[in-house]
């Protein structure tokens, strides 16, 4: 297989494109730096594009190499034909290559297997070739052998049947088909192991689907419920079309003598061999696929989140919520430092609420606080509560922010939160980690692992790994688009820059607290186990404020220092206006991009990145992202009526819907069908997480806590809107009678594939 020409086609790029990344690769350069400093040779390929290529280059490789072991294990039996070696070479999957092998495989005991021992295959060879004249019983005499436990007639066509059923279950082409039929004409179902039984899977009690249709999070929660034995799930297959296909393909010659054993061996292979393993390949596909578009829905809204806007220049008290422990505060200055802590107790059983506000007017008079961070946990409703009636009594204009404290604890009792924070408890610490993370959320999340972060579904039932490859590259990716500033980066951040790990970022730090503040990036190379492949690496997403050498402020790669000195005399600028943030304009001076990167030795695209970060040094990406809701009253879940338009951020992105915070305890749920007017396939299509929308509230259930919104405002009738509407209407019409099991059965499934059930797919994480 042409692997360069593959990728191309798959991802849609040029073959050039996709040589040149591999070899980029293979030469060790990281995705984020070959996205941002080799964009001539990839023809400006993106983090995004480059990950897909980087992890299929990985599977096709593997297939590449898993088809040379097959072949050298089959040759090594001498059963290697041309044909064999030409599917093999052609096969495009993993899969293919499998079907292909199995039956050159080298097997463990089985039914066919020990028949062969009992020398009964000449038997089930005749029965195949269908031109005997004689009965089975006949031809089966010659094969009796009381040694070898061969006793009776019967014995010996049992297994010369079992011999013919495993032959046809390793055919490669059968399996393909039956693979293709079920996956077109199979449906999953599931069942209640005991219905009477309440449990979040209730919706799944009496559940069946097509394969072809079905939704990746159904998968995800039909596993886990079989997961914690609630559900029985299987899969139906056309059983009788394929055993039509199997009795067609095998039974050649319409012999009354063997026709019937051949048609009691195909149902026996397909039951007991092919359609159990079958199954299993189906369930393991739909998860792959349902985990894969689960890991990158996780990877799209934790790049929202981390890429939310810091709020800069405000003392924040961060206030991590509980009852009967008390509220941890953390007053955290502009530059992250913890000035103080304490415990305050206004809420159950204690409720000192006079107290604690004393406490609290106290902090925001000494410190000028003007944000208060509260984390969205316990107790939370009940601490907005006395913030908010706090701030009516008090003249300074001070607001407050819920913030997601998911992964909060998991910091606070890591071992990084005691290195940071070695004097405090796992309270004191998250208090200042809910405040923090509203000052930079890149900066403080970074130091949480990303499956703790919040913003994804079923992320504990998936593969791990894969999950935590993929997490990890989107924060790598976040990481290097912002930059980090060298002189106040914390190891957690530094070892996601570019070509840094774990023990070169302790070592960046501790050179810091050594020496004093790095004055150049040429420095870094001084640091124990920097060298130059890791300098070049890492050198341009390091920002220097104040350096000697202004560049080393912005994201101009070192490697093209003199390129821009001579950008700058062309074009009259000094290193001193490049210091002072003299340069806006730049870019108006450029007749021909191309002529002026040829006469300065670079890319064109190299010389737009240079002029674009000239004009606008050390540019946050994040200042485009939406700013979060700043809120200095309550609102209550009794409050909010169907009708009442809000505003709210968008806190998770699923399959199904997106959860707005609308400054209610508990997040409303946007079903699919109510987030545009237009067809979309996805939410992420519409919505990312952080984003702030106006909403209109459609239904509010207080006893079960759940909100129903919609972002189709002022527009017709929404799909919740029309049923509840038909609700209303079968409730003063004659009761009709009650269906039977499968009619509701398929009422049920008809309005889980509308879309209008409130939790369609029940249980995110």
């Amino acid at each position: 297989m042409d692997i360069i020409a593959k990728l191309a086609e798959e991802l849609n790029i040029r073959k050039n494109q996709a040589e040149a990344a591999v070899k980029l690769i293979d030469e060790g350069n990281t995705i984020p730096f070959i996205s941002r400093y080799r964009k001539e040779a990839t023809g400006a390929l993106n983090d995004e594009v480059l990950r897909n290529l980087y992890e299929r280059l990985n599977y096709l490789r593997n297939l590449e190499e898993k088809k040379g072991q097959v072949l050298a294990s089959i040759e090594e039996q001498g059963k290697l034909t041309e044909e064999l070696k030409h599917q093999i070479l052609a096969a495009e999957t993993l899969v293919v290559v499998e079907d292909l092998y199995r039956p050159y495989r080298p097997k463990r005991r089985t039914r066919a297997t020990i028949a062969k021992e009992k020398g009964l295959e000449p038997l089930a060879n005749i029965i195949m070739q269908q031109e005997t004249d004689k009965t089975l019983e006949e031809e089966a005499k010659a094969f009796l052998n009381p040694e070898k436990e061969v006793n009776t007639t019967q014995d010996a066509i049992n297994g010369a049947m079992d011999i013919l059923a495993e032959s046809i279950s390793d055919e490669a082409d059968y399996r393909k088909y039956i693979r293709k039929v079920t996956m077109e004409r199979g449906k999953i179902t599931s069942t209640a192991k005991d219905p009477k039984a309440e449990s979040v899977y209730e919706m799944y009690y009496e559940f069946e689907e097509g394969l072809a249709k079905l939704a990746g999070h159904r998968i995800l929660a039909l596993n886990r419920g079989e997961a914690e034995k609630v559900l029985t799930v299987k899969i139906e297959a056309p059983t009788e079309d394929i055993l039509r296909y199997l009795e067609k393909k095998v039974i050649e010659k319409d012999n009354p003598n063997t026709t019937p054993a051949l048609k009691a061996v195909v149902e026996d292979s397909y039951k007991r061999l092919i359609a159990p393993a079958i199954e299993r390949e189906i369930r393991n596909e739909l998860t792959e696929k349902a985990e894969d578009g689960a890991i990158k829905v996780f990877g799209k809204n934790l790049e929202q989140l981390l890429m939310q806007p810091p709020i800069a220049g405000k003392v924040v008290l961060g206030w991590d919520p509980a009852f009967r422990t008390g509220c941890k505060l953390a007053v955290v200055d502009s530059t992250g430092k913890v000035l103080d802590t304490v415990v305050i107790y206004p809420t159950a059983p204690q409720n000192k609420v006079e107290e604690s506000k004393k406490i609290l007017k106290q902090l925001i008079q000494k410190y000028d606080i003007s944000l208060i961070s509260v984390g969205n946990g316990t107790a939370s409703r009940e601490s907005e509560m006395v913030i908010v009636d706090l701030l009516k009594e008090i003249p300074k204009p001070v607001q407050y922010v819920i913030v997601n404290e998911a992964g909060a604890s998991v910091y606070s009792a890591s071992k990084l939160a005691t290195e940071e924070f070695p004097n405090f408890d796992v309270g004191q610490r998250s208090a200042a980690s809910i405040a923090r993370r509203l000052q930079d959320p890149l900066a403080e999340l970074v130091k949480i692992d990303p499956k703790s972060i919040g913003v994804g579904q079923y992320q504990h039932d998936m593969n791990q790994k894969k999950l935590s490859e993929t997490l990890g590259g989107v924060v790598e990716d976040c990481v290097n688009k912002v930059g980090v500033d060298l002189n106040t980066a914390s190891a957690s951040l530094l070892e996601y820059i570019s070509g840094i790990s774990k023990v070169i970022a302790k070592n960046i730090v501790a050179y810091r607290e050594e020496n004093g503040r790095f004055l150049t990036r040429a420095q870094l190379l001084k640091v124990a186990k920097l060298g130059p492949k890791a300098y070049e690496q890492c050198a341009g997403f390091m920002r220097i404020a104040d350096g000697k050498n202004p560049l080393d402020g912005t994201s101009v790669h070192p490697e093209s220092y003199d390129a821009t000195k001579k950008l700058l005399e062309k074009l009259g600028y000094t290193m001193e206006d490049v210091k002072n943030r003299n340069v806006e304009g730049i870019s108006k001076k450029i007749a021909d991009y191309d002529a002026l990167a040829e006469e300065l030795g670079i890319g064109a695209l190299t010389l737009e990145d240079i002029v674009r970060e000239l004009e606008k040094p050390a540019r946050d990406p994040r200042e485009d992202m939406p700013k979060p809701i700043l809120r200095s009253d309550v609102l209550e879940i009794k409050d909010l009526k169907p009708g009442m338009i809000l505003k709210g951020t968008v806190r998770n992105v699923i399959d199904f819907g997106a959860f707005v915070d609308i400054g209610v305890h508990q997040d409303g749920l946007v079903h699919l069908s109510e987030i545009c007017d237009r067809f979309i396939k996805h939410p992420l299509e519409a919505v990312s997480v952080g984003d702030i929308v106006d909403v209109q509230v459609l239904s509010v259930d207080e006893k079960k806590q759940r909100i129903q919104l919609t972002m189709k405002i002022g527009g017709g009738k929404s799909e919740v809107q029309k049923k509840e509407e038909r609700k209303e209407k079968q409730k003063t019409t004659k009761p009709t009678q009650k269906p039977k099991n499968g009619q509701r059965n398929r009422r049920n499934n008809d309005r889980v594939r509308k879309g209008n059930n409130f939790f369609d797919g029940i249980i995110i994480e």
